[in-house]
């Protein structure tokens, strides 16, 4: 099995400038999900895509692959990540060889450990190379939130749960942006990683699911590795 782990980080954040670079527990958010892709048998490279010259100097420094700066029409904010995703799997397979997976690893998911990634990698193997995606319990439930309609609150969903008590809701989850793991077959047949058969890698530790998107999300990373007991 020979999966290219993947990081996607561009330069640009708006929410949190400079996120994937700023310095969490000793060090810079990126390396956090660099570190955790060492020293697992299948993954046979991590490569960094990004158009920022200190987030590559920062993951060359930690062992990362940077072969060059993303091209510009991948790095707008209106690109997309597939698109970013299949220019690094193409550039990769032509120069190194075919890959069994793409394993795109959110920079921003410090907390994700090893034996998840192995969980997730054994679910790839055991399910006939099934796509797999990490996802959590979800805090609210889609079948208690409403939209706007005019000026009037409506329930999202046609069929609500609004009379049920919470214990009786079917159980919902959600991507939390930790692991994606997809054949490049299905990647670029399907342009998405969120494909229509897909094997759930369920992840109900908080810390591990946490995204860090905003200003509150670094301050809550902070919070859990200031933790005496936290895994890192």
């Amino acid at each position: 099995m020979k999966i290219l782990a993947l990081i996607l980080a561009r330069g640009g954040s708006k929410r949190l400038p400079g996120k994937n670079i700023r310095i969490l527990g000793g060090k810079p958010l990126i390396v956090w999900s660099l570190d955790v892709a060492q020293d697992i048998a299948e993954i046979c490279t991590t490569l960094v895509s990004t158009d920022d010259l200190e987030i590559a100097k920062v993951c060359k420094e930690a062992g990362a692959l940077v072969p060059w700066l993303r091209p510009a029409e991948l790095s707008t904010d209106t690109a997309g990540s597939v698109d970013a995703a299949l220019h690094a799997l193409d550039w990769y397979e032509k120069e190194y060889g075919m890959v069994d997976g793409i394993l795109l690893l959110q920079p921003t998911s410090p907390f994700r450990t090893k034996e998840t990634v192995r969980k997730g990698i054994e679910l790839f193997k055991e399910n006939g190379k099934q796509s797999v995606l990490g996802v959590s319990p979800t805090h609210t439930h889609p079948m208690w939130t409403f939209k706007m309609d005019d000026d009037y609150l409506v329930p999202l969903m046609q069929d609500h749960g609004f009379l049920m008590r919470s214990q009786d809701l079917p159980a919902a989850y959600v991507v939390n942006g930790c692991f994606y793991l997809i054949t490049p077959e299905e990647l670029r047949d399907k342009r998405s990683f969120i494909v229509d058969k897909i094997i759930p890698l369920l992840i109900e530790s908080p810390q591990e699911a946490l995204d860090i998107d905003t200003e509150w999300d670094f301050f809550i990373a902070e919070c859990f590795f200031s933790r005496k007991n936290i895994i890192v």
